[in-house]
């Protein structure tokens, strides 16, 4: 039966994934042509902005432009002209609901996945020509394909072997969406707050204070190895009290050796936010 399958809306500078079809229901080999689709949404800036890829027992049809990529999956004898209708709807649609700022700024997998109501009911209509009412368009769409024919992809610039993906393939060299903490808690606000204290406090000792202000950081920020910072972190304020153990007397010490405890401990406990859910695409 010819048929639109799936489709999705990505980012072209790194293949951010911003919404797709909630198909609960798809065959295997549906499946395993989406790895396909995957390793192309990757390599959306290096290749022509209207591309198919046929012999993957389905097609994948996709089209970018303005920094985002349309994609679909249909099935083999499903007409070139209608499918390239249909992104390009999708695309007009997007453009128009979505503003560019916050395109841009999406971290998220799916973060637009509400657009899967407009994708659902164009895959509807365009799994029912008869219904169409965009005869005009897909005359348009012919005359342009003809005049500029979509760039026919191979299995070599999926990077696949023996028709399976390649895991060694070139690296695709994009930009991957920056991981975000969990919500700040009240325990982590006063942490910070005492830390600044424990910084004002020990402002003329210089590296001293510098201790303290990175515990901050590393409770607000996130970055490599974090909680292995947090405890070299904790040992300098301790070994820095315990040269300073004649300057101060023991109720200073305790209580700057315990803010920078509180502070490594509120650092271990805000934890990077959970990968987002598939939504079964």
């Amino acid at each position: 039966m010819s048929m639109v399958l799936f489709a999705s809306v990505v980012r072209v500078r790194d293949g951010l994934p911003l919404s797709a079809s909630t198909d609960f229901e798809q065959s295997k080999g549906v499946q395993e042509v989406k790895k396909y689709l995957k390793v192309l949404s990757k390599k959306l800036g290096q290749l022509p902005d209207r591309c198919t890829l046929k012999g993957v027992q389905y097609n994948i049809h996709f089209i970018s432009s303005l920094g985002l990529g349309y994609m679909m999956i249909c099935s083999e004898n499903y007409p070139n002209v209608l499918a390239f209708c249909f992104l390009d709807e999708l695309q007009r649609e997007f453009i128009t609901l979505y503003d560019t700022m916050r395109i841009n700024i999406a971290v998220r997998p799916y973060s637009f996945i509400e657009f899967d109501n407009f994708i659902q009911k164009t895959k509807q209509r365009y799994n029912n020509p008869r219904s169409l009412s965009t005869k005009i368009n897909l005359a348009d769409m012919q005359t342009e394909i003809k005049l500029r024919p979509a760039h026919q992809l191979t299995m070599l610039d999926v990077g696949t072997v023996n028709g399976s993906v390649n895991a060694h393939a070139a690296p695709y060299k994009g930009i991957a969406p920056n991981q975000r903490l969990e919500p700040v808690t009240l325990p982590g606000i006063i942490s910070c707050l005492l830390c600044v204290l424990c910084a004002a406090l020990n402002l003329i000792r210089g590296f001293h204070a510098m201790e303290n202000m990175f515990q901050c950081y590393l409770l607000v920020c996130c970055s490599g190895w974090r909680n292995l910072k947090s405890f070299l972190m904790l040992g300098l304020v301790c070994l820095c009290n315990l040269y300073l153990h004649e300057l101060r007397n023991t109720w200073q010490i305790l209580f700057h050796v315990t803010v920078a405890a509180f502070a490594t401990l509120q650092t271990r406990m805000r934890q990077p936010q959970g990968k987002a859910p598939d939504y079964n695409v």
